[in-house]
């Protein structure tokens, strides 16, 4: 099983090459990042590991063995131990349930090493697959939300 890492400096290139990939992939469930994203890529790594350093943010990246990043599970706006989750794997590993086990892992991390106690999760209502891995996961739907104009929808978990 790969394993699930804190997000280091030193997963730059391979993080960068697994959104590169998987850019068109993603846009299909999530509105795309743009250009800049990519162009800015360095700074915005080195902003988020501050953010990270501070506990605002805890980011992780699921490697295989060669340290190719297979997937991102994040928890953001830390507050009131509660935080957002997101995630995203990689087209190519779809299918052999990295993301209910890298949602299973992060949420352990969030109780066990961060402290937390709520984890909020949103969907788009056109992505099946991971609504279903968040129900798989111990999520429990709340209400329906619009994110980036998208219709999704917004999960709790008790930890």
């Amino acid at each position: 099983m790969p394993e699930l890492e804190r997000l280091a400096a030193h997963h730059a290139p391979a993080l960068l090459r697994f959104e590169r990939v998987n850019r068109a992939y993603f846009a299909r469930f999530v509105r795309d990042r743009g250009d800049d994203y990519f162009d800015e890529f360095a700074d915005r790594l080195a902003d988020l590991l501050i953010e990270q350093d501070t506990g605002g943010c805890h980011f992780h990246v699921l490697v295989d063995e060669h340290g190719t990043v297979l997937g991102r599970f994040n928890l953001v706006d830390v507050a009131d131990a509660s935080a957002e989750l997101g995630y995203r794997v990689a087209e190519r590993a779809t299918g052999r349930g990295l993301a209910q086990e890298g949602v299973r892992r992060v949420c352990a991390l969030a109780r066990e090493e961060y402290g937390l106690r709520r984890l909020v999760a949103s969907a788009a209502l056109a992505n099946p697959t991971s609504l279903a891995v968040l129900r798989r996961t111990g999520f429990v739907p709340v209400e329906e939300v619009l994110l980036g104009g998208e219709p999704c929808l917004r999960h709790v978990l008790d930890l």
